[in-house]
């Protein structure tokens, strides 16, 4: 008898624990990097191949980065919602265009409105890896300081912009 019960009680806490699990929603992975420095890079620019930029060049500034790719149907659906929180210049987007073909990155911006104050091209990922990417969409806030405040996986939309992503901003912009 005790034979048959071990096993049903490991699978009664394994059925508990993917209970739970799937209770989280899956747009807030834990990130190790979180309250962590955002890691230094310096990658060339999409439309400037021969200038560098890094997250330095921002220190004492809070800002956004968005990772994206050309072929992205989550990346192209959040779109028009990044245009609008360029427009209102609330924070600096920078764009890191991930794993992706120059040319296609060029032609999708063009055709759809390029949000980002600054394009950087991540080719081999390595940029990406570094920042814990595990698929595009995927955007970072950084605080003054260059410390990762906020990881958000997957499309961001107005209700996440509204409710989660500008409230941070303003409080981290507010804060010495």
């Amino acid at each position: 008898m005790l034979r048959y019960l071990i096993p049903l009680a490991i699978f009664i806490i394994l059925v508990i624990f993917l209970a739970i699990g799937l209770q989280n929603d899956p747009r807030y992975v834990p990130s190790p990097l979180i309250d962590k420095p955002a890691p230094a890079f310096s990658l060339p620019r999409l439309n400037a191949p021969n200038v560098k930029f890094g997250p330095e060049l921002l220190k004492g500034k809070v800002w956004m980065m968005n990772t994206w790719t050309s072929d992205c149907v989550g990346c192209r659906s959040e779109h028009p919602y990044l245009m609008q929180l360029a427009k209102a210049d609330i924070v600096p987007l920078i764009g890191l265009n991930y794993r992706d073909s120059d040319k296609l990155a060029k032609d999708l911006l063009k055709k759809t409105g390029n949000p980002y104050r600054v394009v950087v091209t991540d080719n081999d990922g390595s940029v990406g890896i570094d920042y814990g990417v595990y698929a595009v969409p995927e955007t970072f806030i950084i605080d003054k300081k260059g410390i990762i405040r906020f990881k958000y996986i997957g499309p961001l939309y107005p209700d996440e912009i509204k409710n989660t992503v500008l409230p941070l901003i303003n409080k981290l912009k507010s804060e010495n």
